[in-house]
Parts: structure tokens; C-alpha cells; sequence
């Protein structure tokens, strides 16, 4: 038996020939959960994708060795892979919106691995997804089994995503930001779940996370790793006690601070009144209609100058506020924004106001056209909402990828070509343009 369940040798990863992963060698023993940290774009999740060979063959140039119990899966048959993704070894994905099919049921969707792998299927398949719903915390799974993606909150998609990865017992699971869209009251359970399957079931975790607290909380072993090389590996109390590498100090001297700014009162900006948001749920002819209560009666006011957190548990109705607000969503209630009532407007109405009322979304490989480079994103509003002339729109999205601090000659790449910190860091318009531009 090998003492390392997987074992990478000289790691080296190009994207059309342009180098991101530079000769890394890491080990993965059974049964340890080994963290790997790092800023975006340092090549984390390339490293993880590469295990199971997720990256697209078209652009991807892979080297080296990658070793599963002792068997090289670089070059191997695709058929073997597939035997092995989702069973041997299976991976919780940063993006569960872009992860989950939007055309199937949760049922059907966590259903087709217990078919595949397991032989499962009818009452014994539906048991046990109920069992993997209750395991991860979604709330009357039974009545989730038909629900679409769409109609889940962020965290509850996540938390389908987790389920899916668990569902046949792997060897190994790769977790890519497992906890980023949850709230803080499941984080810790959803830690602790995944630590007790490791110890329960002899499974070996790979976490991908810029969240320190985490990594101290459930790992063992931390690789610390930046533009694509890995600078430090120790335990993690020798990590977090003891760091050797500058930008392994860097990185744990980096954790937020600070206190509040309080400012004097402003004027109102947005005023909102007993908003109130339903979604039906089903009923027709001979049934029952039957709504959910997504957001009863919110009253809040935000002065201009000042930001207003909106905090509570994953499908609280967060997410539902912010679309209502913004006219996204269907809504009762009344909503003012500069002193101007938004719900009495019209869809042409409202499209001057949309560049003063502006979005990022949870999720932003959904939101972003895949179609379309990044320039022709972030320039698609300012072609609807100012007189620029084509030259001047160039110059602005130049300068706007500076402000959030990507390399402006990226500008021609397609959103799938960046890393997902690397897309939450630039405007996301996509969306919002295709939708209520």
C-alpha cells in the first residue's frame, strides 16, 4: 500500500503556453486533511483541477506526474477518469451555481452519482439523498428534492454541492472554497461534518481557502503556495506558530482589522417600507396555490456616503432584498431611491437609473457572459449609458480593471480564462446587462 494516496512530482501547468503552475511537488497521505493557501491567481484551484483533470485539454499543456495510490492519471484513458471523479475522488466546487445543472431537480442531480457509482435508484436512491440533505443542513429536504437550483439561496446551493460530493464515501475529497457561501452559523457545522466523515470514513481532504480561520480549525498539514509555486509546507501549528517564508508571514499578518468609520448623518439615499416578496410554489386547477414568504414587511433606510450590512442565515431572504430593491425581482412595498418611488416606474422607465444602481452578484461565472471578453462586458453598459466614443470606452474599461487591480492587457480574455477571485475582483455587468439593461 503507498504512503501517499496522491503524489505530484514536478507539477508544471500552461495556459496556451503561458506558465501558471511552476514545478510543484506535493503529497496528499490518507486519511490527513492537507490546506493549500494562497492569494487568488496563485494557482490553487489549477493544482486541484489538475488531480482530476478538469482543465480544458484545448488550451492546458500539463507536465509531470500525478500519482492516485501509487497509478499516474496523467495520460490515462478517459473512462478510467471517469471511474474516478465523484467516486474515488470527488471535489466541492467554488461556484455551485455554474457547478449544478439549472435544468434538473436536486433529486435527479444528486441522484445520477448514487446510479453511476453506487447502483442506487427509486426509494433507496431517494432515502439516501434525503440522508445527504439532512447531513449538510438543508431544512425539509423532502420538500427540496424538486427544486432547481434557481430556486435555492447561495449557501443552499453550496450546501447541495457538498452533499453530491459526499454521496459515494470517497477516498478523497478536494474542497475549492467549500464555505464561501455559507453564513457563519454552518460554517462550523459543515467543518465539523466534513472533519467526521474524514475520520470516520479514512478520508484524505484537500481544502483550497483564503480563510485562515478555517485552515486552523480543520487542517493538519498547510502548503502555502504563490504564483504557481509552493513557497512553504509545515503542520499547521508550526504554520500558523512559526512562519519561515516572508509571504507566509505576509499572508497570516494580512487577517482583517480595524474599526468602523462613523460619519455624521447624511441625507437619505434609499428608502425602503414594508417590502414584501413571495414566490409561488405550486397549486393549479384542482390544487391549493401555495406561496413562500421570502421577505415579509422590511422597513430600512441608507444614507448617502454610508453602507448598510445585510447579515443572516443562508436563505433568510438576503439576496431576495437586494433583487426587490433593485427591481430584479417582483415586489410589494414601496422602494425610493433619491427620492424617486421605484416601484411605480416602468421597465423603459427605470433603465435610465440602472447606472446609479449597480450590482455585483454571488456568483459571477453566472453572471458573466462566457461569450464575450471582458472589455466587451464591462464596455456593454457604457455603450447603453453614456455618449463615449469607442476610443474613450477602451480607455475607461483600461482604467477600471486598474482600479480593481487586474492587468488591463487581460482585457481580450473570456471570463472562464481567470481565477474565480480574479472575477468577483472586476465589475460583473453581464448579467445585468443581458437581463435589465
Amino acid at each position: 500500500m503507498c504512503e501517499h494516496l496522491i503524489e505530484i512530482r514536478d507539477l508544471r501547468v500552461a495556459f496556451k503556453g503561458q506558465a501558471v503552475v511552476h514545478g510543484i511537488d506535493l503529497d496528499i497521505r490518507p486519511g490527513e486533511c492537507l490546506a493549500l493557501v494562497g492569494e487568488s491567481g496563485s494557482g490553487k484551484s489549477v493544482t486541484a483541477h489538475s488531480i482530476l483533470q478538469l482543465l480544458d485539454p484545448d488550451i492546458t499543456q500539463i507536465h509531470g506526474s500525478i500519482r492516485y495510490g501509487g497509478e499516474e492519471l496523467l495520460g490515462v484513458h478517459e473512462r478510467y477518469l471517469r471511474q474516478l471523479r465523484g467516486n474515488r475522488i470527488a471535489m466541492i466546487f467554488q461556484e455551485p451555481m455554474s457547478s449544478l445543472n439549472p435544468l434538473h431537480s436536486i433529486e435527479r442531480q444528486l441522484g445520477e452519482s448514487l446510479a453511476l457509482h453506487k447502483g442506487l435508484a427509486g426509494a433507496a436512491a431517494r432515502k439516501r439523498i434525503i440522508e445527504l440533505l439532512e447531513l449538510v443542513g438543508i431544512q425539509r429536504p423532502d420538500e427540496r428534492l424538486k427544486a432547481y437550483p434557481h430556486q435555492l439561496s447561495g449557501g443552499q446551493r453550496q450546501r447541495v454541492m457538498i452533499a453530491m460530493a459526499l454521496a459515494c464515501e470517497p477516498r478523497l475529497l478536494i474542497a475549492d472554497e467549500p464555505t464561501t457561501a455559507l453564513d457563519v452559523t454552518v460554517q462550523r457545522k459543515i467543518l465539523l461534518l466534513l472533519k467526521d466523515l474524514q475520520q470516520r470514513l479514512g478520508m484524505a481532504l484537500l481544502i483550497i481557502s483564503h480563510d485562515l480561520n478555517l485552515v486552523r480549525t480543520i487542517a493538519q498539514r498547510v502548503a502555502v503556495m504563490r504564483a504557481g509555486e509552493i513557497v512553504e509546507q509545515a503542520t499547521c501549528e508550526q504554520l500558523f506558530r512559526a512562519p519561515q517564508h516572508p509571504y507566509s508571514i505576509e499572508l497570516l499578518n494580512a487577517e482583517p482589522g480595524g474599526a468602523a468609520l462613523c460619519r455624521d448623518r447624511a441625507e437619505d439615499l434609499l428608502q425602503v417600507r414594508n417590502l414584501n416578496v413571495r414566490f409561488r410554489l405550486g397549486g393549479g386547477w384542482l390544487r391549493r396555490k401555495s406561496y413562500l414568504h421570502a421577505v415579509n414587511g422590511i422597513d430600512l433606510t441608507l444614507q448617502r456616503g454610508k453602507t448598510l450590512g445585510i447579515v443572516g442565515e443562508s436563505g433568510s431572504g438576503k439576496s431576495t432584498l437586494g433583487q426587490a430593491i433593485l427591481r430584479l425581482i417582483d415586489a410589494d412595498g414601496s422602494i425610493r431611491f433619491a427620492g424617486e418611488a421605484l416601484e411605480e416606474l416602468s421597465g423603459k422607465q427605470l433603465r435610465p437609473l440602472r447606472k446609479r444602481l449597480q450590482v455585483v452578484f454571488q456568483d459571477p461565472f453566472g453572471s458573466l457572459s462566457p461569450r464575450l471578453c471582458v472589455e466587451q462586458i464591462i464596455a456593454e453598459g457604457l455603450q447603453v449609458h453614456s455618449d463615449l466614443s469607442a476610443r474613450e470606452r477602451e480607455q475607461a474599461v483600461i482604467d477600471v480593471l486598474r482600479e480593481v487591480g487586474i492587468d488591463p492587457a487581460a482585457r481580450t480574455a473570456t471570463p472562464t480564462s481567470f481565477p474565480a477571485g480574479n472575477v468577483n475582483a472586476s465589475p460583473s455587468p453581464g448579467r445585468w446587462c443581458s437581463n435589465r439593461i
